[in-house]
């Protein structure tokens, strides 16, 4: 009977407040699922438990993260994903597009919302209907890539450049487009191309002492989860051999590369949290549309720069912004 007493009153202290106006607190729980271990990656989802920290503290709603780290294994992430519904979390966070297809397919049934970050080709990677109406449960932030924008960059340190290497990943959807991309930008300047691919660390050493191999006079890697967990152990080859390493993320040269042009990862981080609050507070994924961010940060290592020799004073009159970074393992 007491139990019935204290359900009933329970009952009509939310009646009360719905009356009054005023809607309940509630606690969401935020199931975020990271691809894999990575400087970039890492960014981001720090940067969305910091601004779900930040809006909990200042709002009546609060937001607990719960975080799985799949280590690029799809197993794993289909394991984790499963969990995750099993633990009725109120939205998953996929952090990279393996994570986020894997998660697409295991909300499929269920429709739980899923906010992804860091999906360079949404469409491409069959997530999305389009950029502006995702169509389903699913929408999120994207790091597009401007991939013409960092070659651009290539031809300002080096106006007499012949050669590029292109060092990615082939299991990867998310470099499939800039890789397309830039194999098209070179065919249109009169650039040989070089391409090196790796699926693990060991592969992508050897990928790196092919190019260093073949002599091309720069390398270019797109926004590449796998390239970027393995840049420590390759940007020495690099700076030996005399030739500079552009990427698709500030991480890669916060990790030795000499540059990475692209979005702020912690910025982007924010922008998920922020619609994950959305999502979780009414909105609607199928409607939502997809976050994009302006490609225009150069971020360069000078460390890195000043053991090549290169002169990037003209990075500054195409960039939105040029930063400067030393080499480190972690940060």
């Amino acid at each position: 009977m007491k139990r019935k007493v204290l359900a009933s009153a329970a009952a009509a202290l939310a009646a009360a407040a719905m009356m009054a106006g005023t809607a309940m607190a509630e606690d969401f729980k935020v199931g975020i699922i990271q691809f894999v271990d990575d400087a970039s990656l890492n960014q981001i989802e720090e940067a969305i438990e910091a601004r779900l920290a930040e809006v909990s503290a200042d709002g009546e709603n609060t937001y607990t993260c719960q975080l799985q780290n799949g280590q690029a294994d799809g197993t794993l992430l289909t394991q984790i994903a499963a969990q995750m519904i099993a633990d009725e979390v109120d939205v998953i966070v996929p952090i990279a597009t393996p994570a986020a297809q894997i998660v697409q397919t295991a909300t499929e049934d269920n429709q739980i919302p899923v906010v992804f970050s860091a999906v360079s080709d949404p469409v491409g990677a069959a997530l999305v209907a389009s950029m502006e109406e995702p169509g389903a449960n699913i929408t999120g932030t994207s790091d597009a890539l401007d991939t013409a924008a960092i070659l651009k960059l290539m031809l300002i340190a080096n106006p007499d450049l012949k050669s590029i290497g292109l060092l990615y990943s082939q299991s990867e959807d998310a470099s499939k487009q800039p890789v397309a991309d830039a194999k098209a930008f070179c065919e249109e300047n009169g650039i040989e191309v070089v391409e090196a691919t790796g699926t693990n660390n060991t592969e992508v050493m050897q990928a790196a002492d092919a190019l260093v191999a073949a002599g091309v006079d720069a390398i270019f890697t797109p926004s590449d989860n796998t390239i970027m967990t393995s840049e420590l152990a390759i940007y020495e080859k690099f700076i030996e051999a005399g030739i500079p390493h552009y990427a698709g993320a500030d991480s890669f040269a916060l990790n030795g590369a000499f540059c990475g042009y692209g979005v702020d990862y912690t910025n982007l981080g924010t922008a998920t949290a922020d619609m994950i609050v959305e999502i979780l507070t009414g909105g609607d994924p199928a409607t939502t549309p997809v976050q994009t961010f302006d490609n225009g940060i150069a971020t360069v290592n000078t460390e890195t720069a000043e053991a090549l020799g290169i002169d990037y004073s003209g990075f500054a009159d195409v960039c939105t912004e040029v930063k400067e970074t030393v080499t480190a393992e972690e940060f």
